[in-house]
């Protein structure tokens, strides 16, 4: 026990510093490089490359490598991104965007076996069952990697709140501010005053790129390699199946009704986190209070996101699924509403994490709940299911990140009211295909799985 607890320590660990750095810098992307829109865009290629990367190349390189370097050379490709921020321009974001897309899928994948082989091979020698042990690894491994939103976007607004070039920000550009921007590239006040200077912009940015550096000697130094044969559970890697076949499962899985019906909730999770990391971090925080602020708003945002996920996947075996899907959408619908109308001003410093944190609520509940959805409805095709999310709500944020510099912000809450009602009508069409199906035992496979593990499927 001790030897694989130290396993799934350093995996969490390695994941904690690694998040670390890249949630600390997705947060700042549309503020930090808002020229001709640089920042969204890279954001937008990172999850296009994720699309084509969870297609073909974690099963691969797992079979290949092993977990234990898939992870370390995954990691790897989360590093030039941080490195590509230092000279921040198209021909260095994007590529290394490409890159860290091209990592991502492998490193879930490889995380997820490598702890799932570990849960099995404890749980054989000490004769207990697999999946307690299963939920108890991945269970350290999320409340230790949760926290990496809080450390990254703390580290930067410490160090962005050193900057001297903080300046009193005129009613006139405030007025540019919120849901009716002015759309002006350069003048719509992205950093809310001079911004940041160079050598705090670096100071940044080396403490992500060394963040990043240390988590791949811990895993690299202190990880364990997973034999092929040292688990029965090993089997994923040693019969791994073809990319191909793995592609044309994902696609044959569309000819479930009940599959294409949950595709706009699915790339609206896409949609709302695209929205608070490149729009309202950019025209709402960084243009009314400045860059310095992003990161304690969205601290508020990744607790509240946290908390909620753990209280959520807790109580939804006594909720069911449907009320807490009506109070995310009721949530959601109120601050996007809320969101049009308000005229942001620095005199209202409270109003900016308000609405991160009912963000977070809802976001904690879209995340657990749609995980656990999934799981119920296609438990005989899991992998192909589970793909099917991977690949829309990546979609969703490619959409929102490749949007974003050409509409206006109210348009872009439009887009994401519609998609929510339009999501609620399918999943509401979703639910009675299955209680036709089935009468009289209407939630009885959701209240016992439903919800237990939260944020997945997020890079």
């Amino acid at each position: 026990m001790e030897r694989n607890l130290k396993n799934v320590l350093v995996i969490s660990f390695g994941f904690l510093l690694l998040f670390t750095a890249y949630g600390g810098l997705q947060s700042l992307q549309s503020s930090l490089h808002s020229e001709e829109g640089m920042g969204v865009a890279s954001l937008s290629v990172i999850y296009a490359a994720l699309i084509f990367s969870s297609m073909f190349l974690p099963p691969i390189l797992i079979k290949k490598l092993g977990c234990k370097w898939t992870i370390a050379g995954s990691m790897c490709c989360y590093i030039t991104f941080s490195l590509g921020n230092f000279y921040a321009s198209w021909n260095t974001l994007i590529p290394t965007s490409v890159i860290l897309g091209l990592g991502g899928a492998p490193l879930w994948s490889a995380k997820c076996t490598y702890l799932t082989i570990a849960g099995h091979s404890y749980a054989e020698k000490a004769g207990k069952i697999g999946k307690d042990i299963i939920n108890q690894y991945f269970g350290i491994f999320f409340l230790i990697f949760q926290s990496s939103g809080v450390w990254g976007n703390l580290i930067s607004s410490l160090i962005f709140g050193q900057s001297s070039n903080k300046v009193e920000i005129s009613e006139e550009d405030l007025a540019c501010c919120g849901a009716y921007d002015c759309m002006m590239s350069d003048a719509t006040n992205t950093t809310g005053s001079a911004g940041p200077s160079a050598s705090l912009i670096y100071a940044l940015l080396g403490t992500y790129a060394a963040s990043g550096v240390l988590a791949v000697l811990l895993i690299v130094i202190f990880l364990d390699q997973i034999k092929s044969d040292q688990a029965e559970t090993g089997r994923e890697i040693t019969k791994a199946p073809s990319f191909w076949s793995t592609f044309l499962a994902t696609f044959q899985q569309l000819k479930d009704k009940r599959q294409c019906l949950l595709i706009p909730l699915t790339m609206y999770s896409g949609f709302e986190q695209g929205f608070l990391a490149g729009d309202y971090t950019k025209t709402y925080v960084t243009c009314a209070l400045g860059i310095h602020y992003v990161g304690f708003v969205m601290i508020c945002f990744a607790a509240t996101n946290s908390l909620c996920s753990l209280l959520f996947g807790k109580i939804s075996q006594f909720t069911g699924i449907k009320l807490l899907f009506a109070t995310a959408t009721v949530t959601n619908i109120a601050s996007i509403i809320a969101l049009l109308l308000w005229k942001p001003h620095p005199n209202q410093l409270v109003v900016f994490f308000v609405f991160p944190a009912l963000w977070g609520i809802s976001d904690a509940i879209w995340q657990t709940q749609t995980n656990g959805l999934y799981g119920v409805l296609f438990e005989k095709h899991k992998e192909a299911a589970f793909s099917n999310y991977r690949l829309w709500e990546s979609a969703g944020f490619v959409i929102a990140f490749g949007y974003s510099t050409f509409l206006q912000v109210y348009i872009k809450l439009y887009i994401l009211l519609a998609v929510l009602v339009v999501s609620m009508v399918m999943y509401g069409v979703v639910e009675y295909i299955e209680a036709k199906s089935s009468p009289g035992t209407p939630t009885a496979a959701e209240k016992e799985k439903v919800g237990s593990l939260a944020q997945e499927t997020r890079m």
